[in-house]
């Protein structure tokens, strides 16, 4: 199967989302409009088995390369931390005309859509955090284990960047994996050539320094932050995630006035890839509960 052939159905476009051009992978139509937002160096080929798979479920489905990631512009003018990220999601909705959307993010997405819960709470409905970053909980031990999984991600990705081989990315893609086998050589060679970009080179090793290292931590959620958050959240594992342990998810959807916990089984860090059908499954049926 190709990412392609998973896709079948979703729509490549390209929007001018504020002063950024911004990469879609686009499917569904109607007013329930869903963003899709992937971790550190991510793009949209991440969310091909899913996209087309919720947009049949009733959804208009949006999977965006996010600011300095895949083929959206790369700025050198912005840090890249969670107030441009979500600044650029806001252009994003903003250019489209859509008053509020629900969020899907996945490991630094999952930063990026609580974030922008917080700062702008009118434009978001529901929230799904997959096996998410960007949660500090106050115990000692829980916030210095988060610092060490900034570090570790920073240093993985460190190393992909540098010098991009075909085997380095794929080296980097199949830590991400519970079954290394995942990784397509076609995914190798979607992910090298984003790399290889002109602005991908000039930029991205310092976003992957900035958004997981300490100029991001003074934007993490704190659980008093989590307690004020009102939006329905779904905070979703997977049993195999080599970042942040399912102990924090759950404590986070302990939190949330509003939160749940769910699980996807034989994942590791990319459930909606390696699981699509647990994940489409139970994330649609989340979003479109009661409505």
């Amino acid at each position: 199967m190709s990412l392609w052939t998973d896709a079948l159905g979703a729509e490549v476009r390209f929007h001018q989302a504020g002063p950024w051009r911004t990469r879609t992978l686009e499917a569904g139509s109607g007013d329930h409009h869903v963003v899709m937002i992937g971790g550190l160096t991510g793009h949209v080929e991440g969310w091909a088995r899913n996209v087309t798979a919720l947009a049949e479920q009733g959804l208009h489905v949006h999977a965006i390369d996010a600011l300095g990631h895949g083929f959206t512009d790369k700025p050198d003018d912005v840090e890249y931390t969670c107030p441009a990220f979500t600044a650029h999601v806001i252009a994003f909705l903003d250019a489209l005309g859509i008053e509020k959307a629900d969020l899907v993010g996945q490991s630094l997405g999952g930063w990026i859509a609580l974030h922008t819960a917080k700062t702008h709470p009118d434009r978001v409905d529901r929230l799904v955090h997959v096996t998410g970053a960007g949660i500090l909980l106050d115990d000692e031990a829980r916030a210095e284990e988060s610092a060490e999984v900034g570090r570790q991600v920073e240093k993985v990705t460190r190393r992909a960047l540098a010098e991009p081989t075909r085997e380095s990315v794929r080296t980097r893609l199949e830590w991400l994996m519970a079954h290394p086998e995942t990784v397509t050589d076609e995914l190798v060679e979607t992910r090298l050539r984003i790399y290889t970009l002109p602005d991908s080179r000039r930029t991205m090793p310092r976003m992957s320094a900035e958004a997981p290292g300490e100029p991001n931590r003074k934007y993490l959620l704190t659980e008093a932050d989590l307690r004020s958050l009102p939006h329905e959240t779904l905070v979703l594992w997977s049993d195999q995630n080599p970042t942040t342990p399912a102990e924090v998810g759950r404590r986070a959807a302990e939190l949330l006035p509003n939160g749940s916990f769910d699980m996807i089984d034989d994942a590791g860090h990319w459930p909606m890839f390696e699981q699509p059908e647990q994940f489409n499954r139970i994330v649609g049926a989340f979003l479109t509960r009661n409505r």
